[in-house]
């Protein structure tokens, strides 16, 4: 299907675009999709299950305090759901499974024309981000700007030692947040000296400052640090 078709069932509206990744699909729903009278908008992963009851409980806790910015929905699943639950609380961060945005604060991405960068990995860090400091630089951060909501709750899909799938989908994984690692030391430094209007439409615009000071990390991780950093070399020539 070319981009912009879309199927309808009731008050379902599927948009198949054209040119995918996640970052991009987000600028694309925020800025060409909604119609700016949201009072909330829900986002989540299409591989989570997502709770009952979870997508009114987050739009019930953003209508709750007008100054929240965002509500994270909470993992339900996995041997660390407890320590990631905690992190949320504690940190004020977002998982891209499912979390809410006000319709205040989207209008106000909107108005500023902020996009997330096209080959950003992983939407919810930099709009946590954005968030927590009301769309300026880190200096204006304010934890109370994003909560966890506990009645809202998602099932993340698991890797198994007998679905061989999963096995090729966490290598991939893995190598993306490695990639993520690296992209979000730049992410910050542009956030902490200019704020969300500093950032390229590509991040990878920016990888010939950053790579040469780049190293893999020891350890295991150090593999998958080095088919990250491999591919934003490859970026470089793209």
């Amino acid at each position: 299907m070319r981009e912009g078709s879309r199927w309808c069932r009731n008050n379902v509206i599927v948009h198949d675009i054209a040119q995918g990744g996640k970052s991009r699909t987000w600028n694309h729903f925020v800025h060409d999709l909604l119609t700016g009278d949201e009072a909330a908008v829900v986002f989540m992963d299409g591989d989570a299950e997502i709770a009952p009851g979870s997508i009114d409980a987050l739009v019930a806790a953003l209508a709750h305090d007008p100054a929240v910015n965002a509500a994270a929905g909470m993992p339900m699943n996995g041997r660390k759901v407890e320590v990631y639950r905690a992190g949320l609380r504690a940190e004020g961060g977002l998982f891209g499974d499912l979390y809410a945005l006000s319709g205040r604060f989207v209008t106000a991405i909107r108005a500023k024309g902020l996009r997330l960068p096209d080959d950003l990995i992983g939407d919810d860090g930099l709009v946590a981000a954005w968030a927590h400091t009301d769309l300026e630089a880190d200096s204006q951060w304010e934890h109370g700007r994003v909560i966890a909501c506990e009645e809202a709750g998602f099932v993340a899909e698991q890797v198994s030692l007998w679905r061989p799938a999963t096995w090729i989908m966490q290598y991939k994984r893995l190598i993306n947040y490695s990639v993520r690692f690296y992209q979000n030391r730049i992410v910050s430094d542009i956030m902490l000296r200019e704020g969300p209007c500093g950032l390229p439409r590509r991040l990878a615009s920016l990888y010939g400052d950053w790579l040469p000071r780049w190293r893999p990390r020891p350890g295991l991780t150090g593999w998958f640090d080095r088919k990250a950093l491999a591919r934003m070399r490859q970026a470089l020539r793209t």
